[in-house]
């Protein structure tokens, strides 16, 4: 048997790939009955998902150690798994107020490939270990490949380049005992079995991948300070609606007037947590940055002594 039948033998055994039998019909239900057909398989995905917490909170202490000590979060993936990549990367700096390079995306194929489908790009093993070499990976980063196979030859040959230069690797994949699982530092293996439609792993495959992401980025946010209690305290005052938001939460943390919230909020530079530090201690912006610093960027030991 040629290598080109053993690995289309293998992909067919893959869970993703199966056919549920039990669908057979979908084409000839009505919308409402192909609609309960997807909700009812989405709400599998949590259950799924729930069978690798310990070893995703593993892995987001140890990207927020890295994050730390100057290191970053790097997504890895082709086609849907490298665009909800991209997308919780994109998502990360105005939510939690970080640089841009703290977390990022890699496509096959490069920006372009967000928008269109560039073939044949997840097969290129030279792109991903070019892509990894182009951000110059340190020991401090975390790579996480995500394939919903678990086989993809970019998301491999990324993970690999990535250990070869130190950093931390994990691994999002929607079949168990993956290629890519056996690859990385730590595994996330969520099998969601077959789709509804067959093969379309942007449905179940994409809900869990989209799950993990979401996640992993924001319980490392909340490691590492970007939150007080469970408020989203250090976003990015771009707008009227976020300052509205920012001010609010300046009385809710404080007790302040609005009036004061808002001047606080314009003197730290739109910045709520060292506004909310001026106002609890009574001390400017460059006093509330140096205590800010001094506890990590976090507000709980500053305004509650813990």
């Amino acid at each position: 048997m040629t290598h080109s039948k053993q690995q289309k033998l293998r992909l067919a055994t893959l869970a993703t790939e199966r056919v549920d039998e039990q669908y057979r019909d979908l084409d000839r239900r009505t919308a409402r009955e192909v609609l309960t057909a997807l909700n009812d398989a989405e709400a599998q995905v949590p259950i799924a998902v729930s069978a690798v917490l310990d070893e995703l909170a593993l892995l987001v202490e140890a990207v927020a150690e890295g994050i730390r000590s100057g290191g970053r979060l790097v997504y890895v993936g082709a086609g849907t798994s490298g665009r909800l990549g991209v997308l919780d990367a994109a998502e990360c700096p105005p939510t939690f107020h970080v640089s841009p390079e703290t977390v990022q995306g890699l496509i096959a194929g490069g920006r372009g490939a967000v928008f269109t489908a560039v073939e044949g790009a997840e097969d290129s093993t030279e792109q991903g270990v070019a892509d990894i070499e182009r951000l110059g990976i340190q020991p401090e980063d975390t790579v996480v490949g995500i394939a919903a196979s678990g086989r993809t030859p970019y998301v491999l040959a990324a993970v690999a380049a990535a250990r070869k230069a130190g950093a931390r690797t994990a691994g999002i994949a929607c079949n168990t005992n993956s290629a890519l699982g056996a690859a990385v530092d730590h595994p996330l293996e969520v099998e969601v079995g077959a789709e509804v439609i067959a093969g379309s792993t942007r449905l179940k495959a994409g809900s869990a991948t989209k799950q993990l992401l979401n996640m992993l980025s924001t319980a490392v946010m909340v490691r590492i300070g970007k939150t007080y209690q469970n408020l989203m305290v250090d976003l990015a005052v771009t707008n009227a609606k976020l300052r509205d938001r920012g001010e609010r939460l300046l009385v809710r943390i404080t007790g302040c007037e609005r009036a004061e919230a808002a001047r606080a909020l314009r003197a730290a530079g739109d910045r709520i947590p060292v506004a909310a530090v001026m106002i609890a201690r009574q001390v400017d912006r460059e006093a509330a940055e140096v205590l800010l610093a001094s506890h990590g960027g976090r507000l709980a030991p500053i305004l509650d002594g813990d």
